[in-house]
Parts: C-alpha cells; sequence; structure tokens
C-alpha cells in the first residue's frame, strides 16, 4: 500500500519518518476558512477530511492507495489561535497563552478505497508566565511565525515555554503518532 501524506507540514512527515512509516507528500489544496458558527473541534475535524477527499481524489485510480490528512488547531477558551500573521500577532497570541491552559486538537483522517477512518485527539498544555523580554526573543527567532498558537513544543525555545502537558506529545507537534499508527495498521499500512 503507498500512503500519501496530505501535508506540507514538515513537522507531520518529521512524526512519521521516525516512526518508520513510508510515504509520499502530495499536499493538499483546501480552503481552511472556519464556516460561520463552526465549533472549533467540527472545524479541525472538517478541514483534516477536506485535505485527504483533495488529495483522494488525485489518487484514487491508483491501487492501495492510502492518504493520511490532518488538521491541528491551538484553542483558549472559546478562541482559536492560528499562525501569526506577524511578529506583532505572534507577541500578542504568546502573552495571551501565558500563566494559561489551552487545548491542542488534532483531527486526522485516513481514506482507501475500502474505508474512512477518522479521529481526534485532545492535548492539554499549560504555558509558564512569560516575561515580556522572553516572548519578545522567542518572536525575534523567527520560529513562531508558522506556528498555530504561536510557539513549537518541540523547539529548544518553544520547549522552555511549557510548564506542563497531559496528553500526546506528538499531537501538541502536529500529528497524535500512537492514533494514527493504530489507524493504519488497521488498514495495513505498517511502519518499516
Amino acid at each position: 500500500m503507498t500512503l500519501y501524506l496530505a501535508s506540507a507540514s514538515p513537522r507531520r512527515r518529521e512524526i512519521l519518518k521516525a516512526a518508520g512509516v513510508p510515504f509520499i507528500v502530495l499536499p493538499a489544496c483546501a480552503d481552511e476558512t472556519p464556516l460561520p458558527g463552526e465549533a472549533h473541534r467540527a472545524c479541525v475535524a472538517r478541514l483534516a477530511r477536506a485535505k485527504a477527499e483533495a488529495v483522494w481524489a488525485q489518487v484514487l485510480e491508483e491501487p492501495g492507495a492510502a492518504v493520511l490528512a490532518a488538521d491541528t488547531a491551538v484553542i483558549l477558551g472559546e478562541v482559536m489561535l492560528g499562525k501569526p500573521l506577524d511578529p506583532t500577532d505572534a507577541e500578542r497570541m504568546l502573552a495571551a497563552i501565558s500563566g494559561k491552559t489551552h487545548t491542542v486538537v488534532t483531527s486526522f483522517c485516513v481514506i482507501t478505497s475500502a474505508t474512512v477512518l477518522e479521529g481526534s485527539v485532545t492535548t492539554a498544555v499549560t504555558v509558564r508566565s512569560l516575561k515580556r523580554g522572553e516572548i519578545e526573543a522567542y518572536v525575534a527567532t523567527g520560529d513562531p511565525l508558522d506556528k498555530a498558537g504561536a510557539y513549537a513544543i518541540q523547539g529548544p525555545m518553544g520547549a522552555v515555554l511549557v510548564e506542563s502537558l497531559e496528553g500526546s506529545y506528538s499531537n501538541v507537534i502536529g500529528l497524535p503518532l500512537r492514533e494514527v499508527l493504530e489507524a493504519l495498521r488497521e488498514l495495513g499500512v505498517h511502519a518499516s
């Protein structure tokens, strides 16, 4: 079976590669705008499926093809924090999550000719209280500018922002590995 990863995320690629899962990257083109009144968790699940379906439409004629897609959101209270628009927006997001617990929700979807498997994983992340200078120094590295919630837990500077984590670490990076591997095994895709 050939697994297509419907994502341009280098973090998702790194997670799958480290797990020994063979795959081909085929990024999805999907509108990621939330629908009016759409709940955050429903939005993440819808986007994961839309990305998988977009790539599935490209490979459905290929025997033994499977498509994996995911979408991740950082949620603080009732607000979904996407990728910052610029350094000022990144500083605003980091100040907002400072000293608070937020949730990271990743939904994934795997499509084959026989089935569609979907799942969602939530992780609670508590960020320690950050000083303004720490926020500015972190933003100046450029690391938070392409990350939902304006931080990367896997990076050396981003990791020190986190006080505690309850749930899947790989989920916070962008792919809940244990759950995804279970879904792939169920479909006959195995790590090498």
